[in-house]
C-alpha cells in the first residue's frame, strides 16, 4: 500500500457476483480489494478463493471481519491479511495463529494506544468521516508515532487528496463507489497517480 495508498471494499453474499466490478478494478491498475466477509454463504471461502484465481494482479482480503469463524473463512479463502472494524486483542492472537494480518480498527486515542501496545503495525481508522481528516494527524503529538492509517467508512473517491495529504497512509473506499461519477472520479485519481 506504500506505493498505492487506497484499498477498494466490495459487498455481495456471494462473492462470485463481485467478478464484474474487480474486472473494472483491474483495468483500472487498483492493486489493493476487501471483499466483505458474509456469514449468510456458505460457500464464501470457495467463491473468494475461485476469484483469488481469477484475479493474480489484485491483493485480495477480507473486509468486516468480526469472529473467529470470519477468520477461519478467510484463512480457507487463501486471504493473506483480513480488516476489522474493531479492535479485539483475541482476534488478533487468533489471525497471527492461522497466519494472516488481521488490521484492528479503531475510532478514539485510548483504541489507538491500545493497537499500538499490541504491537499493530497497522489500523483502520473506522469511520473516518465522523472524525475529520485532521484527526489523525493531532494524534501524534500525544500518542507518539502512530502505525500505518487505512482511512475508511463514508470516504469516496473524491476525498482521496484530502485525507492522504492530511497525514493518513491510505483510503478505504467502500459504498460511496456505487455511482457512475464515483468510478469516474476513481478513474481520474487512478490516472493522476501515474503521471
Amino acid at each position: 500500500m506504500h506505493h498505492q495508498p487506497l484499498l477498494v471494499v466490495l459487498r455481495a453474499d456471494h462473492p462470485l457476483d463481485l467478478h464484474s466490478n474487480l474486472t473494472r478494478l483491474a483495468d483500472l491498475g487498483v492493486r489493493h480489494v476487501e471483499i466483505a466477509w458474509s456469514p449468510r454463504n456458505p460457500d464464501w471461502a470457495g467463491q473468494c478463493r475461485q476469484l483469488v484465481m481469477a484475479f493474480p494482479g489484485l491483493h485480495v482480503g477480507a473486509a468486516s471481519v468480526c469472529t473467529a469463524a470470519a477468520l477461519e473463512d478467510v484463512a480457507h479463502a487463501g486471504l493473506s491479511f483480513a480488516v476489522s472494524p474493531v479492535l479485539q486483542p483475541a482476534m488478533l492472537q487468533r489471525a497471527a495463529q492461522l497466519g494472516l494480518t488481521l488490521v484492528p480498527g479503531v475510532f478514539s486515542p485510548s483504541e489507538v494506544w491500545q493497537a499500538i501496545a499490541l504491537g499493530c503495525p497497522m489500523v483502520k481508522l473506522f469511520p473516518a468521516v465522523s472524525l475529520g481528516p485532521a484527526y489523525w494527524r493531532r494524534l501524534a503529538g500525544p500518542l507518539g508515532p502512530l502505525p500505518f492509517c487505512i482511512a475508511a467508512g463514508g470516504l469516496g473517491p473524491v476525498d482521496l487528496p484530502t485525507w492522504l495529504s492530511a497525514g493518513v497512509d491510505a483510503v478505504a473506499l467502500g459504498g460511496e463507489l456505487s455511482s457512475d461519477e464515483a468510478w469516474s472520479a476513481l478513474r481520474r485519481w487512478m490516472a493522476s497517480q501515474t503521471r
